[in-house]
């Protein structure tokens, strides 16, 4: 029998307004998997929000636990894009109607990880 997924939201706010948020799911699998789903936002985004929020997805113990990343980004949004692939190692990304589909490997203290500028603004509930 396996345990059941866990999962919680990650959000970044500017202010007390959330801006950008994202599901991350841990799978049970043997390989160390992590699901994440990039929320698409109503309104104004401020610059560097979403590059925010994929580091908080992946600065998560759970996240830098496993192995593999299996990520859902809406379609068109660069930023997330271009920081999965600079947290990452031999991404992969496809588009899927509406969304771009992302998998990759999670660096282990390499030089991915490094790569990273800092954000703000972060939270995780």
């Amino acid at each position: 029998m396996t345990s059941p997924d866990k999962s919680h939201r990650v959000e970044v706010k500017d202010y007390d307004q959330t801006v950008a948020a994202a599901e991350v799911r841990t799978v049970d699998h043997p390989a160390g998997t992590i699901r994440t789903s990039l929320l698409p936002s109503s309104g104004h985004t401020p610059p560097g929000s979403r590059a925010s929020l994929v580091d908080a997805v992946m600065d998560l113990p759970e996240v830098q636990a496993s192995s593999r990343l299996e990520a859902t980004v809406p379609l068109g949004d660069a930023e997330s894009l271009e920081r999965l692939r600079e947290r990452t190692e031999d991404s992969i990304t496809r588009p899927a109607g509406s969304t771009a589909l992302v998998d990759a490997d999670i660096p282990h203290g390499g030089p991915a990880g490094a790569s990273r500028t800092p954000g703000g603004g972060q939270s995780a509930s």
